[in-house]
């Protein structure tokens, strides 16, 4: 049972519904009670409050919040005392509130280290915590690769690729989400959904970035600004790779390709992201090739196959609610200045046209 008095969702979108609340169901009492919802309309605000009832099997409803009346705004949510961990930043850090945020951290680099800069001087120091909801870096699955590269098993990494295929049209329930059409927003899907893979990659290889060359492009024009980017990463001395992501397919059908794979002087490892047929719930397979060496014999390969399923979203949430209670499970997970690096390979692969960007000056802010 949760000694955490409350929590509030702020924002009630698909993302809301489709995913953290069936993650607090699936956590039971280990779950704080839901005690407020908040959108900018009163409608869907109702409507998430609605799919919490169902979804939570909830006795007492959430009270429902939203613009357009004092009694009922964002200010007047953020007052309650019995709630613990509204998703917002600085307005809820600034009336005493924990913070579990969405991802991306911040539109852009230079506003994410200006969120980081003020809560590191403002609220870290009064014992707030504040997280960043990124649930692939939780992932059990993509964790479980990082511990196998760690592992030796395939030797020294030299080389990735990881490859992102997406097709959305007008009528996709994503791309009616209204901040992904506003064309001035830096990369859209781009950024919404490639820090996702940047998260993936963050998680699993053994070493950060350093620096990244690509181009971007527009092939589907109510897609703006961008969909679609290429890109050539190195980590220092360590290793290089390719990461190529797009919104742009213009078929439903994909081509075949491993999302990930990882190359090492002594074998590999391929990443996918499995439906598995009758069940709702993917998972994360996990494809290991190694090489055996026996002396006096020929080399030879040793497979495994590894099948994890995917609870990003409940492994985040139970982190966070731990935290707040005290407890530290050493994943280090929602940390605002790692989401921060994610943010910043999406943004440098949008402006590079090729030039080479230094990832490390750019999180230092000294370089676009």
């Amino acid at each position: 049972m949760s000694s955490i008095k409350g929590i509030a969702i702020l924002g009630a979108g698909l993302f809301a519904k489709e995913a953290h609340l069936p993650a607090l169901a699936a956590l039971g009492d280990a779950a704080p009670p839901l005690k407020a919802v908040y959108s900018r309309s009163q409608q869907s605000s109702q409507s998430l409050a609605d799919a919490a009832i169902a979804s939570l099997k909830l006795a007492t409803p959430p009270s429902v919040y939203y613009d357009g009346d004092a009694s009922s705004n964002l200010d007047a949510l953020l007052a309650r005392s019995d709630i613990a961990a509204p998703a917002i930043v600085l307005q809820a850090l600034a009336a005493g509130k924990h913070v579990l945020s969405e991802k991306p951290v911040a539109p852009d680099v230079a506003q994410g280290l200006d969120l980081i800069k003020t809560y590191k001087e403002l609220y870290q120091p009064k014992g707030l915590i504040w997280r960043v909801a990124e649930n692939y870096e939780a992932e059990s699955g993509y964790r479980k690769v990082g511990e196998i590269i760690r592992s030796g098993k395939i030797g020294d990494v030299i080389f990735f690729k990881s490859v992102v295929v997406n097709y959305i049209d007008k009528e996709s329930k994503w791309y009616k989400t209204p901040w992904r059409t506003i064309p001035d927003y830096q990369g859209g899907f781009l950024l919404d959904g490639g820090v996702h893979t940047v998260a993936v990659l963050r998680v699993m290889l053994p070493h950060a970035f350093t620096h990244l060359s690509g181009f971007a492009s527009l092939n589907k024009d109510y897609l703006k600004p961008h969909d679609t980017i290429h890109t050539v990463v190195k980590a220092g001395d360590h290793f290089h790779g390719i990461s190529e992501m797009t919104f742009a397919c213009p078929t439903k059908s994909r081509p075949n390709a491993d999302a990930f794979v990882i190359t090492g002087n002594d074998g590999w490892v391929s990443v996918n992201n499995v439906n598995i047929p009758g069940s709702d719930k993917p998972i994360i397979r996990i494809v290991v090739k190694s090489v055996v060496k026996v002396e006096g014999q020929p080399e030879q390969e040793a497979e495994e196959t590894i099948d994890v399923p995917s609870q990003g979203v409940l492994a985040e949430q139970q982190s966070f609610f731990d935290a707040l209670e005290g407890k530290d499970d050493g994943l280090n997970l929602g940390d605002p200045f790692a989401a921060l690096a994610d943010v910043a390979f999406i943004q440098a692969a949008l402006n590079s046209n090729g030039k080479l960007v230094d990832l490390t000056k750019l999180l230092e802010g000294k370089t676009e």
